[in-house]
Formats: structure tokens, sequence, C-alpha cells
């Protein structure tokens, strides 16, 4: 039996892969599925050949330490690709490893799908060319992704954000406070720091302090902080409990959010929560990232919206008490900015398009990979 090869190098990879990978398996298709992910797509029916602990890096400083492993993984994905076994090759984001695998698959005629890919929009365009002509198929999964990839020649299909998948099961308010153990009436702060070693780290401080301020003016403010499931929080930084659940469920019980630059923005936006965006990285990171990114805002919130909904406090400019005094409004329901940014949220949360994108790249696959489109 044929294969076909996912390669997804962090968790939110695993997450996205393995929703496709289950739709394989629904859709009978007649492959193996095998790959570089983590415990997710092993559930969802993946051989793994790599485990993706402790792959997720952050950053050009942070990843130097993991080039060897980068470097055996990149030489085992090339031997497989040419084994004359795999059909299609699976790639969820990852770009700085998966665009090598791209060169590698297409190299050995083996057809490549990209599904949510490299950021070109923010770090210029010089990979596009690659992408037109390594990769297959691109299923891209911001809504302005698919004009900008078909005019430099990649073959692109919007198929809407994943996230919205896990929308459809999103509580209420009021389910997700029971679900919570938070009182009907209480006025929360949500703190979203990040999933990673280094992002924590880099955040958890300054997110605290934030919420530190906001309670010497209030001490009736609850604060909880989200925790990824591998994830803990240091009590001796950190005073407010920590739940490790759903972040869409803590969006949704929240009455707003500092939230980490990523997809927990996206995820603030199709909750309801107003927020804002906050980002450290290290300095010579960052640096780099100020001559290299070609966009006016970090946020996806932002970027998707094109102009700024949720306000940006990012490297130095990430100080408690402005973030303190942009949130106040943002915890009042009476206010006018919090009134705002929900009509705001709402057209960023129609512009993700609708669920089903994971049975749409499933779709896609078995047409590719030579299997009967059924």
């Amino acid at each position: 039996m044929r294969e076909i090869l996912f390669v997804a190098g962090e968790p939110s990879g695993d997450l996205h892969a393995s929703s496709v990978a289950r739709e394989i398996v629904a859709r009978g298709a007649p492959f193996g599925l095998r790959g570089i992910g983590g415990d997710l797509m092993e559930a969802a029916g993946v051989q793994l050949d790599e485990h993706i602990r402790e792959l997720a890096v952050l950053g050009f400083v942070e990843v130097i330490r993991h080039i060897p492993k980068h470097w055996r993984m990149l030489r085992d994905v090339r031997e497989r690709i040419r084994s004359g076994q795999i059909a299609l090759v699976i790639l969820v984001d990852y770009p700085g490893f998966n665009m090598r695998v791209a060169e590698i698959a297409a190299e050995a005629g083996v057809p490549v799908l990209y599904y949510i890919v490299p950021q070109v929009w923010a770090w210029g365009a010089g990979r596009l060319k690659k992408l037109a002509r390594w990769v297959k198929k691109a299923a891209v999964i911001l809504p302005f992704e698919e004009a900008l990839l078909r005019e430099h020649g990649v073959n692109a299909t919007f198929v809407g954000h994943p996230l919205l998948d896990r929308a459809t099961e999103m509580p209420t308010r009021e389910q997700a406070r029971d679900q919570l153990g938070i009182p009907p009436n209480a006025r929360v702060l949500a703190l979203f720091p990040g999933s990673r070693a280094q992002e924590i780290d880099r955040h958890l401080d300054p997110f605290v302090e934030t919420a530190n301020v906001l309670r010497d003016r209030d001490p009736s403010l609850r604060v909880v902080v989200s925790a990824a499931p591998h994830v803990s929080i240091d009590e001796r930084r950190c005073p407010y409990p920590a739940i490790h659940g759903s972040s869409l469920a803590i969006l949704r019980a929240a009455d707003a959010a500092i939230c980490k630059s990523g997809t927990t923005t996206l995820e603030a936006a199709v909750a309801g929560c107003p927020h804002v965006v906050a980002y450290r990285t290290h300095p010579l990171t960052y640096f780099a990232a100020q001559r290299l990114v070609k966009i006016p805002h970090i946020g996806l919130v932002n970027v998707v919206a094109g102009r700024q909904v949720a306000p940006e406090f990012v490297q130095d400019a990430l100080q408690p008490r402005a973030v303190a005094r942009t949130m106040e409004p943002l915890l009042d329901h009476s206010s006018p900015q919090r009134q705002r940014m929900l009509t705001e949220l709402d057209g960023v949360r129609r512009k993700l398009g609708e669920p089903g994108a994971a049975r749409r790249v499933a779709a896609i696959a078995q047409v590719l990979a030579g299997g009967s489109d059924t």
C-alpha cells in the first residue's frame, strides 16, 4: 500500500494534521498514513517516524541549537520520499523545515499539498517562487492568501480557518463559566502568555504585572491564566489560577483578555472576547524581524481585518501600566471602546469562512494522491 507522508513540526500542526488524517481515514482512502507529528496525529492513525517533542522553537536565535536534529530528520524524510512508497506529501505549517521537504518531494516527482502555508505576506515574497515551483496545491486558511498566492503562480485554494471547526461546539458565556467554576457575575480577565516555554518565559511577568495593576484598581477582578495541556505555570511568578482546558471556553468566560500574538487573537475574535495583543521575543530575533517583516501589524486578528482592531504592545512597548490603561474600558461592558471592538471582531469572524477545513483538505489530498474522489 502506498503512503501519504505528513510533516507537522509543532503542537498546532499536530492538531490540524490530525484532523485531516481522520478525514482521510473516514473517506476510506487506500493509503497508509505516516510522518512527523505528535500524539494527536498518532491517535488519528498516523504512524510516526519522529515525534515533535522539543522540536517547536521560536525565532532566529532559538532555532540554531536544533539544526543538527533537523538535518537528521531531513535526511530520513529524503530517503522515505525517494523510496517510491509515497503517493503524496502533506506539509502543515513549520516553514523553515517544510520548505526543504517540499523541494525534496518536487525533485522526486512526488506531489506536495501544503496546508497552512508560510506567511509570505509578512516575510516578503521570496518564498512565493519556490512555492509555485515545488507545491502542487496550497490549502490556505486566511481569506486574502488565495488571491495573493495565485497572483504569483501558486495553485491555492481558501479552505476556511480550522479553528471554526472547534468553534461549532463552543459553549455560551454561561456554560463556559459554569464549566470553569467562575461565578456568573464576576468580572474576569484572561491571560494567554503562549504555549511554548520561551513565550511563557517572556510574557508571563508583564502579563501578571498588568493584572496586578488592574486588580489594585478593582480588587474584585478575577484573573485566570490559560495553559496548554503540557505547560505548567510557575506559582512563584503567577498568583493566579492556571486553567488547562479549551482556550475558546476561557475566552467565552472572560470579559477581556491579554493575548500573545498568534492564533489566539483569532480565537478571541471567534469567541467575541475583547483583547489586546502583546508580544516579546529575543532582542536579536526582533532586530532581524524589523528588517524582514512587511506588514504593519503582528496580531492575526489585525492582519485579517486589514487594520488595527486589537491594540498591539510589542517588545519594549509591552509595559504593564500602559496595557492596563487600554484594558480598563475593554472590561467595562458599557464602554464605547468595548462595543466598537465587539463589532470589529464579528467582522473578522465572518471573514474566516465556514467550518469544514479538514474535510476540504482531505478531499484535495485524495485527488492528488491518486485515490478516488468520493
